[in-house]
């Protein structure tokens, strides 16, 4: 071949490769286009493999996605908008069940009953193609609404016969008065996740998530290793299994609270997160097989405002906020509220623990009157530190400060309050002004104040007038303190023990005087109000006092065992100093002459 022949053969090959090479070229780029337009309109994420080193443990990996049930909550009417049960929760003492709704069905769900079924012993050996089940009804125990698009269900633990298997199997809803049973098959994989371990909560902050779990069995009171804890974000189009995940490294692990990074693909747009499932995992196994365990989850990232009233971006922050976690204190709302508003208090974040006593009624009364004061249903038990992290992410786009104590708990100002009466009543605003001259420190980001303990007081009764007024014996020394923080200065753990937060390196809190400042704390109220901590304590490090544990503990009144029997001459212990400061202030400035009703007893009537 001659050299002429030799250059024609290159430049024909050449050309070849040139268009083999652009070929390839034009089809990776429409793969690229493909994958972007599927991403942009569909919401799909990836997960990539090479994140995801140690196995997973396949069992866990379909509690990701919802388990809903459709049939016994479609509308019988098509046009009609239909329930769908997403999860069920087995709690020591109820059902858990979330649904999803149409805002405009709400006030519906008191339509829908509690339906638990049973295997039958003898279905076995029955002869039947398919085995029967046993059908309990039991009325709802309450519903609520949980954030936009989520309601709630409590359903009572059912009936047990030891005969029948070992109780129910499974727990569902229909509307009252339907008849008809659902297949096995069915029930039988839309079994209960227990409240031991779960993710429960997400909430979007800035270009981070925080999720909330049970069960990651970490250190109390210590921020923990967050390098063997990821997140894991599911898709908002599917609900199926081996779906694709994107996974994120946490960034602070502390309690029951985790924050990681959103994934790239949506750190740039947090809206595309928001109804997202997202769980997490920890590293399990040994060393030399490491297994990466998927905690089951019932979480969907929210922005923290939940879907309620959100504070505009512009507006001017309240100098001074509250929030505080109940379970069935309505009645104490109105005096807390009311007395605190008056000392400067703007705004109140209530976070309800499944209270059952109007509660719902007494705060939108309280709103209407001008008090600005919300509730959040909460409705996982033995959470207050994690509600308080939670709170605290709400509370720091509205509020310059917020206080963390409970509904029986007053800030007294002794000093201030016994001041010569000039223009106005002594002290009002005080607490207010209080927190605002530390609102330009550079170091101070906490302020915290010591409680006195108060006792029954002699009383049989719940005191009529309210608890400022009732009881106005104490224990001589004080007891533990509370804490008004700045929400924009905590630190990323939101780490905290009730009492006070954990705050950012560089900031430290201030301790008031006790002779400016104290909380009167109604602690030991009469045995008819105060029987009532022996079955619910919020607290997640708290041991219930129904268990034979830490008896010694200063969250026990000493000497009760664990039983709600009332102890010896109840009504006149935990009674040293009587103290009437802040009884005779109120009784001289805010009674009314003609009736001696004070403002909380008159708003009420």
């Amino acid at each position: 071949m001659d050299p002429e022949q030799r250059r024609k053969r290159k430049r024909v090959v050449a050309a070849r490769h040139l268009h083999i090479s652009s070929r390839s070229l034009f089809l990776c780029f429409s793969f690229l286009i493909f994958l972007l337009f599927l991403s942009s309109h569909h919401h799909f994420f990836f997960f990539t493999p090479s994140t995801f080193r140690p196995s997973l443990t396949a069992s866990t990996l379909s509690l990701l996605y919802s388990s809903a049930s459709n049939s016994i909550l479609d509308p019988l009417i098509p046009t009609t908008p239909s329930y769908t049960l997403q999860h069920r929760i087995l709690f020591p003492d109820h059902h858990l069940l979330i649904l999803t709704n149409p805002q405009q069905q709400q006030q519906k769900l008191h339509e829908l009953e509690c339906v638990y079924y049973t295997l039958h012993p003898n279905a076995s050996s029955s002869g039947s193609p398919e085995p029967v089940l046993e059908v309990q009804v039991r009325p709802v125990l309450s519903t609520d609404r949980y954030d936009e698009s989520r309601s709630i269900v409590r359903c009572p633990l059912p009936q047990t016969n030891s005969s029948a298997g070992g109780g129910p199997k499974a727990v569902d809803l229909r509307r009252r008065g339907e008849v008809g049973r659902r297949s096995l098959g069915i029930l039988m994989n839309q079994t209960a996740q227990s409240w031991d371990r779960v993710a429960y909560e997400a909430t979007l902050d800035g270009d981070t998530v925080v999720v909330f779990v049970k069960g990651l069995n970490l250190r109390p009171h210590k921020i923990s290793d967050p390098t063997r804890i990821r997140c894991h974000f599911g898709l908002k189009s599917f609900h199926k299994d081996n779906a694709f995940l994107l996974t994120t490294r946490a960034v602070s692990v502390a309690q029951e609270v985790v924050r990681c990074m959103l994934p790239q693909s949506i750190r740039n747009n947090p809206d595309k997160a928001r109804g997202i499932r997202v769980t997490v995992s920890y590293l399990g196994g040994n060393v030399r097989h490491p297994v990466r365990v998927l905690v089951p989850s019932v979480a969907r990232v929210s922005s923290p405002g939940g879907g309620g009233r959100v504070q505009k971006r512009n507006r001017k922050k309240h100098e001074l906020c509250a929030c505080t976690m109940v379970w069935n204190q309505a009645s104490a709302l109105r005096e807390w509220v009311t007395y605190h508003a008056w000392l400067g208090v703007e705004r109140w974040f209530i976070y309800d623990n499944n209270s059952d006593d109007d509660i719902e009624n007494v705060v939108q009364d309280l709103d209407l009157q001008g008090f600005n004061v919300s509730r959040k249903s909460w409705p996982w038990i033995k959470t207050q530190e994690a509600g308080f992290s939670h709170c605290a992410l709400r509370a720091r786009e509205e509020c310059k400060w917020v206080g963390f104590f409970d509904v029986d708990e007053f800030f007294y100002f002794p000093s201030e309050f016994q001041q010569p009466l000039g223009e106005g009543v002594p002290g009002e605003n005080y607490l207010r002004s209080v927190v605002a001259n530390f609102s330009y420190s550079k170091s101070i980001a906490e302020i915290r104040t010591a409680c006195h303990s108060f006792g029954p007081s002699g009383l049989k009764s719940p005191p009529k007038q309210g608890v400022t007024l009732g009881y106005t014996c104490r224990l001589q020394s004080p007891e533990r303190h509370k804490s008004i923080v700045r929400p924009d200065l905590l630190d990323i753990s939101l780490l905290n023990v009730v009492h006070h937060f954990q705050l950012r390196v560089g900031f430290r809190y201030h301790n008031m005087p006790e002779g400016t400042a104290i909380v009167n704390h109604y602690k030991y109220q009469v045995w008819e109000t105060f029987k009532a901590k022996f079955f619910r304590r919020v607290a997640t490090y708290v041991v219930d006092w129904q268990e034979d544990q830490n008896k010694g503990s200063k969250d026990r009144a000493p000497g009760l065992g664990t039983e709600a029997i009332e102890p010896p001459n109840w009504r006149r212990q935990f009674c040293e100093v009587w103290d009437t400061g802040l009884k005779d202030f109120l009784v001289s400035y805010f009674a009314e002459p003609a009736t001696g009703l004070m403002p909380w007893e008159k708003s009420s009537l």
